[in-house]
C-alpha cells in the first residue's frame, strides 16, 4: 500500500509541473507579446496581446511533438483563428509559426523570440520578473511581479498597473501571494460603484477555500488601492450589492455562510449561518457559530 501511495503522489506531482514561456515577436507585421503556461501532459493556457492595443487575448490548446496549437475564440465562444507554433519544446531561442483564420483564407507568419522560461521545480532564480495576465480593464493591463529562489516556489511579490496604448507604468503594489499562472488577476466591480476594480489570487487552503487581495479603483484618479475587503471564497452580488462568504473545513463536515454589505468600502456583517454534519441524521444541521 505504501508503494502505491508513493507512486500516486509522484504521478500527481508530475502532472502538476507547469512550464512558463514568455515571447516577443510579430504576427504578420504587428508586434506582439505571448505567454504560454503548459502542463506536463501538454495542456496549455496562453495569452497574447498586440503591442498597439495591449488587450490580452486568451488562447488555449496543446503542446505535442514540439508543436503548440492554440485556438483563439471570439466573443461568442466560437473559434476565429488557430495559432501554430513550431519547435516550442526545444531549447532554441527563436521560433516560427502561423496565424490561420478559421476559414483558412487569411494566414500570417509568426516570428517569436523566447525571453524567459521556467517551470515549477527547476533551479532558476529571478527577482521582479514581469508576467502578463489574461484580464484587463478598458484602460489598464496588469503584470504580476514574480520572484523565485533555486529551492523555493514562485511567489507573487507585487502587481504592476500599465496604461493601455502608452505602456506607461501607472502604479506598483506590493503583495505576497501564491502563483496561479496567467489567471491570478481577475477584473470586476468589487465595491459596486460602477468602476472596474481588480483582484489578485492570494492563496488556496483545504478543500475549495481560497482568498484574494481586492484592489479598488479610486474614482477620482487613475490609481488603485488595496482594500479592506477580505474573506474566504467571496462572491459578489452586484444586483443586491452584497458580498457572500463561504467557508468549509474538517473534510466538509462544517460549513459557514456569511453575508456582508459594504459601508465606505468596509465589510459589515448582516447575516451568518453555520452548519455541522450530524452523523445520526446523515446531513448538515444548522447550529451555533
Amino acid at each position: 500500500m505504501k508503494q502505491i501511495v508513493t507512486a500516486l503522489l509522484v504521478l500527481i506531482s508530475f502532472a502538476s509541473i507547469s512550464q512558463v514561456r514568455m515571447f516577443s515577436g510579430t504576427i504578420g507585421k504587428y508586434p506582439i507579446h505571448l505567454v504560454t503556461y503548459s502542463y506536463s501532459d501538454g495542456d496549455t493556457r496562453a495569452i497574447y496581446a498586440y503591442d498597439k492595443h495591449d488587450t490580452p487575448i486568451s488562447i488555449n490548446g496543446r503542446l505535442s511533438n514540439n508543436t503548440l496549437t492554440l485556438d483563439e475564440l471570439g466573443g461568442n465562444g466560437a473559434a476565429v483563428a488557430t495559432l501554430e507554433l513550431y519547435g516550442i519544446g526545444l531549447s532554441q531561442r527563436t521560433f516560427k509559426g502561423k496565424w490561420i483564420s478559421q476559414d483558412r483564407k487569411v494566414v500570417y507568419d509568426i516570428l517569436l523570440t523566447k525571453e524567459h522560461e521556467f517551470d515549477s521545480y527547476d533551479e532558476s532564480t529571478f527577482d521582479s520578473l514581469e508576467l502578463m495576465q489574461s484580464e484587463s480593464t478598458s484602460d489598464f493591463y496588469f503584470k504580476l511581479v514574480l520572484s523565485k529562489s533555486a529551492d523555493d516556489d514562485v511567489r507573487v511579490t507585487g502587481v504592476r498597473v500599465y496604461q493601455k496604448r502608452t505602456d506607461k507604468l501607472m502604479q506598483e503594489l506590493d503583495l505576497d501571494c501564491q502563483f496561479r499562472g496567467l489567471s491570478s488577476v481577475s477584473v470586476a466591480d468589487y465595491n459596486f460603484d460602477g468602476i472596474d476594480d481588480f483582484s489578485v489570487f492570494e492563496a488556496s487552503y483545504a478543500g475549495p477555500n481560497t482568498t484574494s487581495v481586492y484592489i479598488l479603483r479610486d474614482p477620482n484618479a487613475n490609481q488603485f488601492f488595496i482594500s479592506e475587503i477580505s474573506g474566504v471564497s467571496l462572491e459578489f452580488d452586484a444586483g443586491e450589492k452584497l458580498i457572500h462568504e463561504y467557508n468549509q473545513c474538517c473534510a466538509g463536515t462544517k460549513h459557514m455562510y456569511i453575508t456582508y454589505k459594504l459601508v465606505n468600502n468596509k465589510m459589515v456583517e448582516i447575516e451568518k449561518h453555520c452548519y455541522e454534519y450530524d452523523e445520526e441524521k446523515d446531513e448538515l444541521v444548522e447550529g451555533n457559530c
